[in-house]
């Protein structure tokens, strides 16, 4: 599979940075693509296959896509027709890239759910202010400095989180695990989502370990009587209470 997967992406500095999948068949413009995304701070995945991109949306939903038109396998018309037409994918943003500039092919590509369409060749500035601004929009949750739910506060910009006036003492994966937990409350996630996106694809540990980290998190967030956030779902994973901090 012609796959370009950057392993410095991974790094704890930049886990929780949205995530962004690159379709795009012409390897230097792919990889200069990545270069942008990953100065400005985003995890990047590059593929330039259409039908191989299918199959990493089908095991992980990134935050955009941004999707050449004419890709080998299935076209970037195709995908995005196909992601519309997904739950979990419905109001993800998608940026169509193609050198067609024609009026009747931006509105087609708008036709069939693509929030934004660049012609090549395009300015990588623009480009990258285009990615900023969608994600503004569709999940202001990635790019917020703080996430707050009842009595925790977390502060990406510090990697210190409290719990009322408590400092808790996490470790750096358990604060990249609650970080996502909250990101998303009430949406549950299966060990093998978590492990996805919390220590990224290119770990090679068990499932189980999830289980070890959610405990640690319960030990430093939890304190006398304070209420449990985070809600085990048999058989299936955890997930953030989203009716916690509701009186």
């Amino acid at each position: 599979m012609n796959e370009v997967r950057l392993a410095s992406a991974r790094k704890a500095s930049n886990d929780r940075a949205p995530r962004i999948l690159v379709v795009e068949d012409e390897a230097s413009l792919g990889l200069l693509l990545v270069y942008n995304l990953e100065a400005e701070g985003f995890q990047v995945e590059h593929v330039e296959r259409g039908d191989d991109a299918e199959m990493r949306l089908a095991e992980a939903v990134p935050d955009l896509v941004i999707l050449d038109w004419m890709l080998p396998g299935v076209s970037g018309l195709e995908i995005c027709r196909r992601l519309r037409a997904r739950d979990d994918t419905k109001t993800m943003p998608i940026i169509m890239l193609t050198a067609r500039g024609e009026e009747s092919e931006r509105v087609r590509g708008l036709s069939v759910g693509a929030d934004d369409y660049v012609v090549k060749p395009f300015s990588a500035p623009e480009l990258m202010a285009r990615v900023r601004a969608l994600l503004r929009r569709a999940r202001p949750e990635r790019v917020a400095s703080r996430l707050v739910a009842g009595d925790i506060d977390l502060d990406r910009e510090t990697r210190r989180a409290k719990r009322s006036e408590r400092e808790l003492h996490l470790g750096p994966t358990e604060f990249r695990l609650l970080e996502f937990l909250m990101e998303k409350p009430g949406r549950v996630f299966s060990r093998a989502q978590l492990l996805d996106s919390v220590w990224g694809l290119s770990a090679e540990i068990d499932e189980r370990t999830v289980d070890v980290h959610v405990g640690r998190l319960r030990k430093a967030l939890i304190r006398g009587r304070e209420k449990d956030p985070i809600r085990t779902v048999r058989g299936t994973g955890y997930s953030f209470d989203e009716t916690f901090g509701r009186s």
